[in-house]
């Protein structure tokens, strides 16, 4: 893993951010574009936040990108671009919670601050036979303090990756590998065959599904329409195209010509399903209805989005879009091809 084989806080920074809710296998090309795009803080911190946002499109959580972007600034700007060594000032960064604080700290500048992550909590209640919910702040408080004991002073980034990896490649969810573990012989859930059921997760609540419909208006030249996102709403800062949730007693289509109507002061005609597909986030899952759409009367304004623009098909790659509609874009320039 390239950020393992490094000693730069930057790259180390970067690297724990993409991993926060990303797998290892799909953050490392990301982070290799990231790190060949912007390969200081100053790089970082001097450009736009849509460079930043293309070169993070498709790893998701958008807000980390942006709290990226925002904490370079204040590392440029009030630590002379070095990222601080102490857990309390680096915590105080924009995006950097406890995990992320103590992993920095540990890694880049040998501190002994010990990280919980998921794979940490699973090997510490099985090793401690803690049979309490993990979904309880409580449970993670109990775990940090037992590896806050345990962490070593003189090597704390080997202990802190060797947690983290024993728990992804050996302490694993289901099946783990107590025969190859090297702390196995000690280990509460292994000795008393309870590995199945420590640790305790209480059942996830049911994510909601929505139905989404989207409008693509095309004008007489060719041009498409896409519209900012506020910067203060979920997927902030990229674009899409315009539409909307799907309410009681609607047809799709009616969301469609409603939402437009709503987001662009435009009457439109929504007459041709273009695609269908359908997408999780974190908290709910949605199905979206893209619709071509024709303009009936009213001149488009982005009564609530950032901004508004008419581009090229050939032209959106060049935008960040969030993964449903980088979908549709992928298509449109397709089709255009």
């Amino acid at each position: 893993m390239p950020w393992r084989e490094t000693g730069d806080p930057y790259k180390i920074w970067i690297s724990e951010i993409m991993l926060q809710q990303t797998r290892v296998d799909q953050a490392w090309p990301y982070f290799e574009r990231f790190i060949s795009e912007f390969p200081t803080v100053f790089d970082l911190a001097k450009a736009n936040q849509q460079q930043v946002l293309k070169a993070w499109e498709g790893l998701g959580y958008y807000s980390r990108a942006r709290n990226l972007h925002a904490a370079a600034k204040t590392i440029v700007d009030e630590y002379n671009g070095k990222l601080p060594e102490s857990y309390d000032e680096i915590i105080k960064l924009k995006g950097i919670g406890p995990y992320s604080a103590a992993a920095i700290t540990s890694i880049a500048y040998g501190k002994p601050n010990a990280v919980v992550d998921g794979n940490v909590i699973r090997v510490i209640t099985r090793y401690f036979g803690i049979e309490e919910d993990v979904r309880s702040s409580k449970t993670t408080k109990q775990v940090q303090q037992h590896v806050d004991r345990l962490i070593s002073s003189e090597h704390p980034a080997d202990f802190n990756q060797g947690m983290m990896e024993i728990g992804a490649t050996i302490c694993k969810p289901t099946n783990p590998d107590c025969n190859n573990c090297p702390i196995s012989y000690d280990c509460v859930a292994n000795k008393t065959a309870r590995t199945d059921v420590i640790p305790y997760k209480s059942p996830a609540k049911k994510k909601p599904h929505k139905h989404i419909g989207v409008g693509i208006i095309m004008r007489n030249d060719g041009k498409v329409l896409i519209a900012l996102r506020p910067e203060d709403a979920m997927l902030g800062g990229l674009w899409e195209f315009p539409g909307g949730k799907q309410e009681k007693g609607e047809t799709i289509e009616q969301t469609v010509e409603r939402e437009l109507a709503e987001e662009l002061g435009v009457e439109v005609t929504a007459y041709e399903e273009s695609m269908t597909l359908k997408h999780v986030y974190s908290h709910f899952s949605i199905t979206m209805h893209a619709f071509l759409c024709r303009m009936i009367s009213g001149e488009p304004k982005p009564k609530s989005s950032q901004e508004i623009r008419w581009v090229e098909i050939s032209e959106l790659e060049q935008y960040p879009f969030p993964k449903a509609n980088k979908k549709l874009t992928e298509k449109l320039m397709k089709y255009d091809n």
